[in-house]
């Protein structure tokens, strides 16, 4: 069934939104079941994939995901112990070649160095030293889900010290990059100017591809019709070159678009196939896991989780918003791990050449409040941010913190 949404906006992080029109019956009722939709065949087209299928496939079976549960202990991570504490609305991470890793604070516009995977502290599960300051970036303008968000490290760093950052200012949001050299951070260069930008739904995050390329997931800046507009950034995934350059084969000549209706894209990873995923906000029902397909249509503002409508295609799982409102995504070990705001959890959906291959399973269900952020190390562990310093958690002393995990 389409599923057409005229509701008030829902803050892209899970804040309940005052006067929103409430749901009917068979609605609550169907968030209760939690369905996932499953791809019934691969839908395709990002690096290293051949498309198969184009927009309106459907799927050909759902089955129903244990939305409260607290995943089987097959898959079960352990904490490790704590990389980090004290810090400010942490949102983008990243890896160095020294396995040290950058993280940006949303609301201070600060980047912070943290020791990595091989140092005593991390590398044994015991708390690591404090944070460094590595920098200050220039022009952030924070206020709501705005400021410093994304970052991403050249694969090319050793001969081009670079780090890219997304982040808003007082007229849009935009993709710069900074040479990084003597632990510090040169003066931005702007990439890419005039993302969208608003209170909420600026999207955020950055990842380079097997390709090369840079990955950016943007939001709709609360004007659903941006999503639809390939002529805006708003509400798309972009893909660039290290430059800034709309990269060599995107499907829309000149253009940096790579797929578009979209809400408000937070989380994107790779599996080792070269396929692109991305984690996506819903308004009042459904939140999504998507496999991004060359030149897509994810049907924002029409179609909210799965709609089985020609014009788009349906996301590979939906969770309802209580559960999810998915951030950060990271691939390791045969699955996607999904960090969750509202939904205080940390999903695994293990997926398998562009399918997801079994039932996604919750861990640390309210344990550390809101979770932004994973990734992979270099260790292979996974690091996981909170976000309890946001304006809408509570935080706990120390937070917020960088969590190591380890997987079975």
């Amino acid at each position: 069934m389409r599923r057409v949404r005229v509701l008030p906006v829902r803050p892209a992080d899970g804040a309940v939104t005052r006067g929103a029109k409430p749901l009917t019956r068979g609605a609550r009722a169907a968030a209760r079941a939690v369905t996932v939709a499953v791809a019934g065949a691969l839908v395709a087209g990002s690096v290293g994939c051949t498309p198969t299928s184009g927009p309106g496939e459907k799927n050909s079976h759902r089955s129903p995901a244990g939305a409260g549960s607290n995943g089987d202990a097959a898959h079960r991570p352990r904490v490790a112990g704590t990389v980090a504490t004290g810090l400010a609305a942490p949102w983008g991470l990243a890896f160095l070649p020294d396995r040290s890793a950058l993280v940006a604070e949303r609301d201070t516009g600060r980047v912070r160095r943290i020791p990595g995977a091989s140092s005593a502290g991390a590398g044994t599960g015991g708390e690591s030293g404090r944070p460094v300051e590595v920098d200050r970036v220039p022009g952030v303008q924070s206020g709501g889900e705005g400021g410093l968000l994304g970052l991403a490290v050249a694969p090319s760093f050793e001969k081009q010290p670079y780090v890219y950052a997304y982040l808003t200012t007082a007229r849009d949001n935009r993709v710069v990059r900074m040479r990084y050299t003597g632990g510090r951070l040169g003066a931005p260069e702007v990439l890419l100017a005039g993302i969208p930008s608003a209170g909420v739904h600026n999207g955020g995050r950055m990842v380079f591809g097997p390709d090369g390329m840079l990955y950016v997931g943007t939001g709709d800046a609360s004007d659903g019709d941006n999503a639809q507009d390939r002529r805006s950034l708003g509400g798309k995934i972009l893909r660039l070159t290290p430059d800034g350059r709309p990269a060599p084969g995107n499907p829309f000549e000149n253009s940096p678009v790579w797929s578009y209706g979209h809400r408000n894209v937070q989380g994107l990873a790779f599996d080792p196939g070269g396929r692109l995923w991305a984690s996506e906000f819903g308004q009042n029902t459904w939140d999504e896991l998507n496999l991004i397909r060359r030149g897509g249509n994810y049907g924002w503002p029409q179609a909210e989780g799965v709609a089985q409508d020609r014009r788009s295609l349906d996301p590979v799982a939906q969770w309802p918003t209580s559960d999810a409102s998915p951030s950060g995504l990271a691939y390791a070990d045969g699955a996607l791990w999904m960090a969750g705001l509202r939904g205080r959890r940390l999903w695994r959906i293990p997926v398998r050449d562009g399918h997801r291959a079994g039932e996604p399973q919750a861990y640390l269900t309210g344990t550390y409040g809101r979770l932004r952020t994973v990734a992979v190390a270099p260790d292979g562990s996974l690091w996981l941010s909170t976000s309890n310093t946001d304006g809408r958690g509570a935080p706990k002393p120390g937070d917020d913190r960088i969590l190591r995990l380890r997987l079975p």
